[in-house]
């Protein structure tokens, strides 16, 4: 059982300044309570976000910080509250490790929400000790934020699924938009958007992805399943198209006009925004009021969410295009991430890397 009185320590790959390079960090980790899971990392997925917040892009950075939210590890011990995980599941941890438990989205199960909601790093649990993430060979995290991995999953193809394959699910979940027949886009095709691709066309979705330029064409079209390619700069095949969209997921990380897009959707289409970007975005009024269309945004997914992605995925035996690395590897795959080239999703195999090198 987890003990009040003990910290472990670990090992971590961690950025110490904005210069963004990881480099192998000792720490310890909080204090074990009943509520509590410890988890052997195995591998950890590399997400953009993890690109901002090393670079201290977002202006909020703390260091040294070891980052890391696409988590799946095994247990190796348990709280004596814990009844939900035993020792030797393979689990997985998202994006949050907290949250209040008493506000409007807490009682409501979508603590994403929660105004107090705790970082699974870069941030500070309730007891005051910084939160750390996945690229370590261990973490204490409660409960509540750990899902069982379906058997049969590996942990290499389960990881993305936890801020990825959540990203997408979600909103196509909360905004009525999983029955058959929609039409939808996938604006921008990295790891949420190839997620999306394949997470939508197994809803029974026609699916357009829409790039910069028609590098990814043949991917998308013939690995991926998506129904139709759009060009963003081709103006006449846009033109072609507007009108013609139920929803676009538009998971861009940088800034870009939104105009060209709102154009693609349906009297009350939704663009739904999904990258993290502290440039403010422009469009022009009339472009959403003549057709009754709606900007949003959402942000991963419940707990409860995450627990449907990975069933959902399971059972319509969806996989995530990934190449694994080790440790060593991993400042190259960031650079490699910054310049878009992964096709699509690095994931770290923690667990068989030499992590104090």
């Amino acid at each position: 059982m987890g003990s009040l009185e003990v910290e472990k320590k670990t090992i971590g790959w961690a950025a110490k300044d904005p210069s963004g390079v990881l480099s192998p960090y000792s720490y310890t980790l909080r204090k074990t309570g009943p509520e509590d899971v410890e988890i052997k990392v195995l591998c950890c997925g590399l997400c953009h976000t993890d690109l901002h917040q090393v670079k201290n892009d977002l202006g909020m950075s703390n260091y040294p910080m070891v980052p890391g939210h696409e988590v799946v590890g095994e247990v190796v011990e348990v709280g004596s509250n814990v009844a939900k995980f035993n020792v030797g599941d393979t689990v997985g941890v998202g994006v949050l490790v907290g949250c209040c438990r008493s506000c409007r989205p807490c009682n409501q199960d979508i603590e994403q929400y929660c105004n107090n909601r705790i970082w699974s790093y870069n941030d500070v649990y309730s007891d005051g000790k910084p939160t750390q993430g996945g690229f370590a060979t261990s973490m204490i995290v409660d409960q509540k934020f750990v899902v069982k991995i379906p058997d049969g999953m590996s942990p290499e193809q389960a990881a993305p699924l936890l801020c990825a394959g959540l990203t997408v699910y979600s909103p196509l979940n909360h905004f009525g938009l999983k029955q058959s027949g929609l039409r939808g886009g996938i604006l921008g095709l990295g790891g949420v958007g190839h997620m999306g691709v394949k997470i939508a066309k197994a809803m029974g979705h026609h699916i357009t992805v829409i790039s910069s330029s028609d590098r990814k064409k043949e991917e998308a079209l013939e690995h991926l399943g998506a129904d139709e390619y759009l060009v963003s700069s081709d103006t006449t095949r846009m033109q072609e198209a507007a009108d013609s969209l139920d929803y676009i997921i538009d998971t861009i990380p940088v800034f870009h006009p939104l105009e060209p897009y709102i154009s693609l959707l349906k009297l009350d289409g939704k663009l739904i925004l999904m990258g993290v970007i502290n440039t403010p975005m422009q469009f022009i009024t009339p472009m959403v009021m003549l057709g009754r269309k709606t900007i949003t945004g959402s942000f991963i997914g419940s707990m409860k969410e995450t627990e449907e992605v990975l069933e959902f995925c399971k059972e319509k035996g969806l996989t995530s295009q990934i190449e694994v690395v080790k440790m060593d590897y991993v400042n190259t795959a960031m650079e490699r991430l910054e310049k878009n080239d992964v096709r699509y999703r690095f994931v770290v195999d923690v667990a068989g890397s030499k992590i104090d090198q």
